[in-house]
């Protein structure tokens, strides 16, 4: 789904969508809190995924997590994962991590406009966001920060959440290679948040 911009109706279907996989399948204290955060509290159902990479348009942080949650959905189904590899994981943790993996993103990006040479070479002014974060706390680890705030992950869940940039992140390689080895949800998850950004977005 390459889009350059979402319609509001498919804004409002994307949050209903992310509003009824959570509330069926993420039930543990505090999921109603953290999704009446989301809800009333962020622009997480306004906001873009990035300033000017995938997602860069309003909607598009509820977008990428929904496609984050299908490719990692689809990729846990594959007998190899499920058979070889023995992955298995309850629907709870597969739609926390997915869903909520970019919760960190909600809140920090800002509109504004910034000037470019159209076809004609004649600088105009265009749309564009700006990242402005007023709690820099890094990004996969800030995501698990909010989200203990207002229910507890398992040590697997806050990993694979931390550690879904992959080496494609600033983390330490190492660290990133040991937390892939201990807790294979956090390669799933980087697995489908790469898939999801590089060939839906």
């Amino acid at each position: 789904m390459n889009v350059t911009e979402l319609k509001p109706q498919q804004i409002e279907e994307n949050k209903q969508r992310f509003t009824e996989i959570f509330t069926s399948c993420v039930t543990r204290d505090g999921s109603d809190k953290l999704l009446d955060y989301l809800t009333n509290k962020s622009d997480f159902f306004t906001a873009p995924a990035s300033t000017k990479f995938h997602g860069s348009f309003d909607g598009g942080l509820a977008q990428h997590s929904l496609n984050v949650y299908d490719c990692l959905k689809d990729y846990l189904s594959r007998q190899r994962a499920k058979e070889q590899y023995r992955m298995s994981y309850s629907e709870e943790s597969i739609a926390i991590c997915a869903l909520l993996h970019d919760i960190c993103k909600a809140n920090v990006y800002v509109r504004g406009t910034r000037n470019v040479k159209n076809d004609q070479g004649v600088w105009e002014k265009v749309p564009t966001y700006f990242f402005e974060d007023n709690l820099p706390y890094g990004h996969g680890e800030k995501s698990v920060y909010m989200i203990t705030g207002f229910m507890r992950l398992t040590r697997e869940e806050a990993f694979a959440i931390r550690y879904h940039m992959g080496f494609s992140g600033c983390e330490e390689k190492g660290n990133v290679s040991k937390a892939f080895e201990m807790f294979p949800l956090a390669f799933a998850l980087s697995t489908a948040d790469m898939e999801a950004s590089y060939f839906l977005e």
